[in-house]
């Protein structure tokens, strides 16, 4: 069966020819529906695997409801604001954007802007086109952004690339940025300023390039615009409308608080006809053309319809939104410790009786620790599936489901691994709310293929795969009999075996046995087991085959 098979993509918006060229390519069955309401929307997403959409379509909680096979949605631009992210992780539905591909056009616009305001060209060409007579220099008198301090808000790919032409116009850029703890960046050419109103005390310009949200609304606030910042600011916002206090914007302006603005979104578009910034001194106003380029809407459109495709041919993930720093494309070297991740999760799902408090995975080594919050997730999806059914928990909705549950995903980077052991080493560890624990270690060898290391305090070396039966048994002479003999009574085969000792503090031995079986052990056998004197627990464990 081809690649896409039996998949069906909706594309609710408008999208460039070359983007849709894609999914013909691709093989994958994809319907074009513009300009579904929010009930029409909602009846057509649970017949689809995947949605495209732009700022058009409105992907509302509602619409989310009953989301029927619905795995991911790309937005064909940067903002998902019309999509309900908190729904769509709920429910387990990737979301994606094309953050990269409008990069150029955005920082152009925003340097634009930034060149507009400081030469007052819009008004300046107003009052060359309102007739002759009118002529006059003197009032558009501007300012050199050369020799300028300018302030970039967030330095990001796109804010980064605006610091990078500003400096070439000779400009000295300073950065703002609460995830950025380096003194410096782009080689020592950005100073970052940790403070925000001592960043505002340096600057002759700034331009935002942030993320809406409660972190970063009304960065400018009325009070910093009229107590913060020097009187001759010009301000850029290309990123959101709520970082600037708009209102007080206007004010500020009127009262010559700051020198101009430039400003691409408004928290409500379009623009009421009263907004005060309709009407405000050396303000330049634009409907939200960050990205509104050729190159821009062709690219988005392109990158959408690539990023759909390969998250359906192979689970690849680029540019997600809601994904909490998950990442499955890996080098094929680092790519194996996922499998590990997963495979551990399965196995210590199975040794568990009840449910869980702590789900905590720690790492060590070079390549593990990379990929901490993958592989966190990966394991406590393989735990909570026996719990909540398949296909009802995956990467993106695990820590949601795990919080509401009152269970607690932990992530530590052990510096050295545990004794005895060397190299990357991956250990995940349930404990239950009634004082019950297991831990599983494992790590992936040259050949590429997961190893278990030690369940519990059980040493050993297993490849886990297949199905499985792990037995916990008092160590005395004939027990490796016995179970065997069982395994043949009920027709099922052994294909390997490994079986460790510990001992407890007052000296007396239990032993551990691992084995795999060709076929899948039933309910009557297990029992059987479990029956016989010196059997401490038996447990079936079905995990994938080695492939």
């Amino acid at each position: 069966m081809p690649q896409g098979a039996g998949l069906k993509i909706l594309v609710a918006d408008e999208l460039a020819k070359e983007g849709l060229e894609l999914l013909k390519e691709s093989g994958i069955s994809f319907d074009v529906k513009i300009g579904l309401k929010e009930d029409q929307l909602a009846a057509e997403t649970p017949n689809y695997d995947a949605m495209i959409v732009r700022s058009g379509a409105k992907v509302t909680a509602k619409v989310m409801e009953n989301p029927g096979k619905l795995k991911v949605i790309a937005r064909a631009g940067v903002g998902v604001d019309n999509i309900h992210l908190p729904t769509a992780t709920a429910k387990g539905i990737l979301v994606l954007n094309t953050a990269a591909a409008s990069t150029l056009s955005t920082a152009e616009h925003a340097l634009a802007l930034m060149m507009s305001l400081a030469r007052k060209i819009p008004a300046a060409d107003a009052h060359v086109k309102s007739g002759p007579e009118k002529w006059s220099k003197a009032k558009y008198q501007g300012t050199q952004l050369a020799g300028k301090t300018l302030g970039v808000v967030g330095m990001g790919r796109i804010g980064q690339t605006v610091a990078s032409r500003a400096i070439a116009m000779e400009m000295t850029v300073i950065g703002f940025d609460p995830f950025v703890q380096a003194e410096s960046l782009m080689d020592g050419k950005v100073k970052m300023v940790r403070d925000f109103d001592q960043f505002l005390a340096q600057i002759d310009v700034i331009t935002f390039h942030v993320p809406g949200g409660e972190g970063t609304k009304h960065l400018l606030s009325r009070d910093r615009l009229f107590n913060k910042c020097k009187p001759n600011l010009l301000i850029v916002n290309d990123a959101r409308g709520e970082v600037v206090d708009e209102f007080a914007l206007a004010e500020a302006l009127a009262e010559k608080k700051v020198a101009g603005a430039a400003i691409d979104v408004f928290i409500k578009e379009p623009t009421p006809a009263d907004h005060p910034l309709l009407k405000a001194p050396n303000c330049v106003l634009t409907p939200h053309l960050g990205a509104q380029t050729d190159e821009a809407q062709t690219a988005v459109s392109v990158e959408a319809c690539k990023a759909i495709i390969a998250y359906l041919n192979s689970g690849e993930i680029r540019g997600a939104v809601n994904a909490g720093g998950i990442k499955l494309d890996l080098p094929p070297d680092e790519l194996p410790f996922t499998k590990l991740a997963s495979r551990v999760g399965a196995l210590l799902a199975g040794l568990m009786d009840g449910g869980y408090k702590t789900i905590t995975l720690r790492v060590s080594g070079t390549k593990a620790p990379k990929h901490m919050n993958t592989l966190l997730r990966l394991a406590a999806v393989e735990l909570l599936k026996p719990h909540l059914g398949e296909g009802a928990v995956n990467v993106i909705n695990v820590e949601h489901l795990a919080r509401s549950r009152g269970i607690d995903l932990v992530a530590i980077h052990e510096e050295a691994p545990p004794a005895g052991l060397v190299g990357d080493i991956v250990g995940v560890r349930a404990d239950g709310p009634n004082g019950e624990s297991h831990r599983v270690l494992g790590t992936v060898y040259a050949d590429g293929l997961p190893r278990v290391l030690r369940i519990d305090n059980y040493a050993m070396d297993m490849i886990p795969e297949g199905n499985m039966v792990v037995i916990q048994n008092d160590d005395m002479p004939g027990m490796i009999g016995i179970v065997g003999t069982s395994f043949g009574d009920a027709k099922v085969n052994i294909a390997d075996m490994v079986i460790s000792r510990e001992y407890d503090k007052a000296g007396k031995a239990t032993a551990f046995q691992v084995i795999k079986t060709d076929s899948s052990p039933d309910a009557k056998l297990l029992e059987s087991l479990k029956a016989r004197p010196g059997i401490l627990k038996v447990k079936s464990v079905a995990l994938p085959a080695r492939g």
